[in-house]
């Protein structure tokens, strides 16, 4: 008889806090590359997403900030449920904002931007998703 290692998505999906970390982790890195590309590369996104040319600098600073907090918040031996309730609240309010602000026309994106936009807060309530059922397996 043989037997393998468990796969890691079992072990993250496990109860326990791995799975919290986990999504903790990779909001953190996604949201920080996706700060410092907007920051770095400010004008073409601008250009290619039809954003206004005052938004991707002020956006690309809060994701990369709003990244870091994740990423030491996540950090500790023992993670801080407040916290990560705050960031699961950030995250949701962040799929809501972005997808009302695509409906109203707030921003005047174009198609690209549009669909950009759908991405980020899927993914975005995606990461809220695991965290919050990484936070119920940790309780």
């Amino acid at each position: 008889m043989t037997t393998t290692a468990p796969s890691y998505l079992d072990t993250m999906l496990a109860p326990g806090p791995k799975l919290l970390r986990t999504s903790l982790r990779l909001d953190a890195v996604v949201t920080g590359a996706n700060g410092l590309a907007y920051l770095a590369l400010s004008g073409p996104l601008e250009s290619l997403l039809g954003l206004d040319t005052r938004i991707g600098i002020p956006i690309g600073i809060f994701l990369t900030l709003y990244g870091i907090a994740v990423a030491a918040i996540g950090a500790p031996a023992t993670i801080n449920t407040t916290l990560v309730r705050i960031v699961i609240a950030g995250n949701a309010a962040w799929t809501v904002i972005s997808l009302a602000a695509l409906i109203e026309g707030a921003l005047e994106l174009n198609v690209v931007g549009g669909i950009w936009t759908v991405m980020q807060a899927v993914t975005v309530g995606g990461f809220a998703a695991l965290q919050y059922l990484g936070l119920r397996r940790n309780q």
